[in-house]
């Protein structure tokens, strides 16, 4: 694919690292091992829904319907987190995977945080 080509497919939420980071606590929670089935489900779900909320906030046009999606992603990425911990807390998942979910939540949060106005 020519560079014209993966312009021309650019969607706004292509450009923001908090949908990459977002992303990327997704992938981590699919391939934790999480055996704990509810907690596993929920962890999923909260880690899409910040995905795809970000994307939303990034097509959105006014800064209020910015923001509001932007808020709605960083409470699904910290519910993902917690998730994960309840998890941690039952012996459900190992502490490492806890710690590296927390990493990517944090990073996420803090990316959030700065595009809610």
């Amino acid at each position: 694919m020519s560079p014209q080509d993966k312009q021309a497919l650019q969607l706004p939420h292509h450009k923001l690292i908090a949908f990459q980071v977002a992303a990327e606590l997704l992938q981590l929670v699919a391939r934790i091992r999480i055996n704990d089935a509810e907690l596993r489900q929920q962890a999923r779900k909260s880690a899409k829904s910040a995905v795809l909320n970000t994307a939303e906030g990034a097509a959105r046009q006014t800064l209020a319907d910015k923001s509001r999606a932007y808020a709605i992603a960083l409470a699904e990425g910290c519910e993902c987190c917690a998730a994960v911990e309840v998890a941690g807390m039952l012996g459900a998942c190992s502490p490492a995977h806890v710690h590296e979910v927390l990493v990517l939540g944090v990073r996420l949060k803090n990316l959030l945080s700065r595009l809610i106005r």
